[in-house]
């Protein structure tokens, strides 16, 4: 069977960011090649993050085997782990479908993510995280000029991560840490939708970057909130 909607041909992974939260992680790194079933799930997964696997794609055992260079073993045991994961739905004998970000999954994100940042934005900013952040933003600017959105998304979620792990809350981490794929692929859509909202969101960046160098939490707390406020109208139209 045929993917609707495009192909599970190899799409091109973007290299991660240095310092970036890990992506799905392929296996050990002694040298020898990674399972064949982590292979079809870093694959599978990253792709529908940054969105070449959209929702609403079928995929087929048959073509992501053969996308790979595996067998259709390791593929069910692949798909099984991303359905358990909420990204997708198998059917028998047909295939996998890539679910659609639901208007309640954006609502619940954007929530946690203001409970989370905001209180993040009232602690002290470190001079560490100042220059962490002052790299971050001009990397992100970098990416945005070479037009690659997927990591411009990806940066964008390590931003606004060093804040939160800037707080020295492991749990709190941990915890913001779990949004983390569905803001990637959140992220993904926005840019594609809106490409303008790349330079508004390195102008939100900066104001949330000036509000915490001069150690203003008010105004940084006033900055998180419009900055993830105003992405909120856009994904629940943009998301599938």
């Amino acid at each position: 069977m045929s993917t609707s909607r495009g192909s599970a041909a190899t799409p091109t992974a973007p290299a991660p960011f240095p310092g970036s939260s890990p992506g799905p992680t392929p296996g050990p790194t002694s040298g020898k090649a990674p399972p064949a079933a982590e292979r079809v799930y870093a694959h599978v997964k990253q792709a529908v993050l940054d969105r070449r696997y959209e929702g609403g794609m079928l995929l087929t055992e048959g073509e992501l085997a053969e996308a790979v260079g595996v067998s259709r073993t390791p593929v069910r045991e692949a798909l099984l782990r991303l359905e358990a994961e909420g990204l997708l739905r198998l059917y028998p004998k047909k295939g996998a479908l890539v679910l659609p970000v639901s208007a309640q999954e954006i609502g619940d994100v954007v929530e946690t993510r203001l409970l989370v940042e905001e209180h993040a934005a009232r602690r002290p900013a470190t001079p560490a995280l100042v220059a962490e952040l002052e790299e971050l933003l001009e990397r992100q600017r970098e990416l945005a000029r070479a037009g690659d959105l997927a990591q411009v998304a990806v940066v964008d979620r390590c931003f606004h991560a060093a804040i939160v792990r800037g707080t020295g809350n492991q749990i709190l981490t941990r915890l913001y840490d779990q949004l983390r794929d569905r803001q990637l692929r959140m992220g993904v859509a926005v840019m594609h939708a809106h490409p303008g909202r790349i330079a508004q969101n390195l102008a939100e960046h900066t104001e949330i970057l000036d509000a915490l160098r001069a150690g203003d939490a008010d105004a940084a707390v006033a900055a998180v909130h419009r900055h993830v406020g105003s992405v909120r109208a856009l994904l629940r139209g943009d998301v599938r």
